[in-house]
């Protein structure tokens, strides 16, 4: 590894960037083989991320049209505002490639390369990291941003991340307590925003803040003919015992807690820079903003299911649990043969031994509800929109074959919802589970914000468990499938339904580690008999 690639990673991108040569195709990754979010933006769903507003964070920023003279050519990608960590950009100032890179996936205006969300809103805040800047610099720049639009901001993007070596704390490791670890958990709740994690890459990598809980953090993918459907060698997860032995805490989360939620499209990814030359570019940092382009997109849709009354709809599928728990639920793992059996999925996802779902220690072991490399699966934003069309529904009545709820459980106690409708045989179910850890500020001077000088209190994280049961009439219920991790903000189910009947959902709150009431997001997608 040569000096400056050790500069490039200790500034925390994760991406690389190349220029593109002539007769070079791309696969669209914004199309059916990507994440299928070209759909969206068409007649009838017309969602392009209007008036939603979005973040990013990163080391610099990108430039902005009638302020920056790098840019003073290119309106294709214009935020609504940028910044200097907490205060207000100086024009020409922090602009960098990489950050312009990032936004044009989410709000590129360019007619031959759409960002993911084009109309969305978006707010840039540039860290410029020195050896004097790092995690507290970097914790005061999200929460500025999750402040912007009157404090609604739905989702924040991060492509970029610390590496171990720059982290103040004697021997760090992977355990959930860097502070702006400790800070995403926090602003999560607090603010009520997604943040996109990029995740980590290469070797020493940018692990921080990786081994968040609450986060969603995003691999990414590499096409073959065409299809973006294996994980890229250059993710960083564990792969067998030995190497994630030697590893573990310095590259993977201490304690076997999985750290990958989802995989996006990111090799090859066609960007445009400043100057408005196209480049290609590869990396968790171009997968990233692609899901949070997608919760812009998510977000445009439920406000507007909100503006005109209907039912099912509260403004729970604002929050941050709900979208998380909507994009995990909705991911592709493993082709559909049409007969709607495997749920519509448009794709078979494999990992860098080209190992499918379906072999995967997630899908044998109850108490591993994600997988090292894979997540619960691709995104696919169109899916993601079908899991949050079907709407919110409460345990107190028989639910529909797909929706989704927020809901709050006590200690101790089961909340359960019961199908509706009768589950078709050698079908599978989806279920995902999923709630926060409990992180607060040390708050010394009692102004509910972050301070340079504060620091966040670890509360640790309640166990959730979540169960789908066959009930055989009174007293007589068969547990199918479950997914009962000790560790993970996460459960995940995806199992095939062994004989056509009743079923319901349970989750449980199995042991109180800080409060005794839980809130917690919880989405289903089963096939119904017809």
């Amino acid at each position: 590894m040569n000096k400056n690639w050790i500069i490039f990673w200790s500034l925390g991108f994760s991406g690389l960037t190349l220029p593109v040569l002539a007769g070079v195709k791309f696969a669209n990754s914004l199309g059916t083989n990507g994440i299928d979010a070209l759909k969206l933006h068409q007649s009838p769903y017309n969602l392009t991320g209007r008036k939603i507003a979005i973040g990013q964070v990163e080391i610099g920023r990108p430039g902005m049209f009638g302020w920056d003279k790098a840019v003073s050519k290119n309106r294709a990608i214009s935020p609504a505002a940028v910044f200097l960590r907490n205060l207000p950009a100086k024009a020409n100032i922090g602009i960098d490639p990489h950050a312009y890179n990032v936004a044009g996936v989410m709000v590129s205006q360019d007619k031959a390369f759409p960002g993911v969300a084009p109309n969305a809103r978006l707010y840039s805040s540039a860290v410029l990291s020195t050896k004097r800047m790092g995690q507290p610099e970097e914790c005061l720049s999200a929460q500025h941003i999750a402040l912007q639009n009157g404090g609604d901001v739905r989702a924040i993007n991060f492509s970029f991340g610390e590496p171990l070596d720059r982290d103040p704390r004697p021997e760090a490791i992977l355990d959930g307590n860097a502070l702006l670890t400790l800070c995403i958990d926090w602003s999560s709740r607090v603010h009520d925003v997604v943040y996109a994690i990029a995740g980590n890459q290469g070797k020493g990598g940018i692990p921080i803040p990786t081994d968040n809980f609450n986060a969603i953090n995003v691999a990414f993918s590499s096409e073959r003919e065409g299809i973006f459907n294996k994980v890229h060698v250059s993710n960083l997860a564990s792969i067998n015992q030995g190497i994630e032995n030697r590893l573990d805490g310095k590259e993977f989360n201490i304690g076997g807690r999985r750290a990958i939620s989802l995989v996006a499209p990111g090799t090859n990814i066609p960007l445009l820079n400043p100057d408005g030359k196209l480049n290609k570019s590869t990396g968790t940092s171009f997968a990233a903003p692609q899901v949070t382009g997608t919760i812009a997109l998510l977000q445009e849709f439920a406000d507007r299911q909100l503006r005109t009354k209907q039912p099912n709809w509260t403004i729970d599928a604002r929050r941050h649990q709900v979208m998380k728990a909507i994009l995990l639920n909705s991911a592709d793992k493993i082709q559909d043969a049409g007969d709607g059996l495997r749920l519509g999925m448009t794709r078979t996802l494999v990992d860098k031994q080209n190992q499918d779902w379906l072999v995967s220690d997630a899908y044998k072991n109850t108490k591993i509800p994600l997988d090292a490399q894979m997540g619960t699966g691709h995104l696919n934003a169109f899916r993601a929109y079908q899991q949050l069309n079907a709407g919110q529904w409460k345990p107190d009545a028989p639910v529909p074959p797909i929706g989704w709820d927020y809901g709050t459980i006590n200690a101790n106690s089961v909340q359960e919802y019961g199908l509706q409708k009768t589950l078709k045989e050698n079908s599978f179910v989806s279920i995902t589970l999923n709630w926060d850890r409990l992180v607060e500020l040390d708050d010394q001077n009692n102004n509910q914000e972050y301070d340079m000088d504060e620091t966040f209190i670890n509360k640790g994280l309640n166990n959730l468990d979540v169960y789908l049961i066959k009930e055989n009439g009174k007293n007589n219920e068969v547990v199918v499938c479950n997914s009962v991790s000790e560790v993970d903000s996460v459960e995940h189910i995806f199992c095939p339904v062994p004989t056509n009947g009743n079923y319901k959902i349970r989750v449980e709150f199995k042991k109180q580690v800080n409060e005794a009431t839980q809130a917690y997001a919880l989405a289903w997608w089963t096939v119904a008999e017809k």
